[in-house]
C-alpha cells in the first residue's frame, strides 16, 4: 500500500506541469525527456 501511494503522489506532481498534461511531442524520446526533467526540477525544488 505505500509503495502505491508513493506512485499516484508522483504522478499528481506531473500534474501540475502544463507540458505533460497533454501528448504535444512528436518523438517519444522527447517525452521522456520532459517527464525526466520534471521530477529533476522537482527535486531540485524540494532540497
Amino acid at each position: 500500500m505505500p509503495q502505491r501511494w508513493l506512485i499516484e503522489r508522483s504522478f499528481s506532481w506531473l500534474g501540475n506541469y502544463h507540458r505533460l498534461w497533454r501528448n504535444c511531442e512528436r518523438k517519444l524520446n522527447t517525452s521522456l525527456m520532459m517527464v525526466s526533467l520534471a521530477f529533476i526540477r522537482l527535486l531540485l525544488k524540494r532540497y
